[in-house]
């Protein structure tokens, strides 16, 4: 198995627990309520944090920064783009009135609501990636303090 496959692996199955989330919302008719959807931070970040987690483990003292961030990114970007695909479709194909529904008045006061709402998801998803690499890579870096190896 290549490396560089790794975060591809571990964005596919973060993206299809941020798809279960959804359509089990879905099922209680709780999708529509945004602020369920603060917990898509959550399973993207353990996504995140358990591809740094295990990239650390198998790589051991040859673990550096820029690798794992790159990581930690893509696992994030691949499930964020995955994820968002399967809103569009959703949104436009198997309940077309879920917009709608999501947010009465902005959709009728904006014309082009649809990508608006594509658009959040997307950048809502690219922003928590970056910020959550950024995160992680605090706890698993390398010190370079002299003290804290005494």
């Amino acid at each position: 198995m290549k490396n560089s496959t790794l975060p591809i692996r571990f964005g596919l199955v973060t993206a299809a627990v941020l798809v279960a989330y959804f359509l089990i919302l879905s099922l209680f008719n709780k999708h529509t309520n945004i602020f369920y959807s603060l917990f898509n931070g959550v399973i993207t970040g353990f996504g995140i944090y358990e591809t740094i987690k295990y990239l650390k483990l198998k790589d051991g003292d040859k673990f550096d920064y820029g690798r794992g961030f790159k990581f930690g990114l893509t696992t994030g970007v691949v499930a964020t783009l995955l994820f968002t695909f399967f809103f569009m479709v959703y949104s436009t194909e198997l309940n077309p009135l879920f917009l709608e529904q999501l947010s009465a008045v902005w959709a009728k006061d904006y014309s082009n609501f649809t990508a608006i709402v594509f658009f959040t998801v997307a950048i809502m998803g690219m922003a928590t990636s970056l910020v959550l690499t950024l995160s992680f890579m605090q706890l698993f870096k390398s010190s370079k303090n002299i003290l804290s190896k005494a």
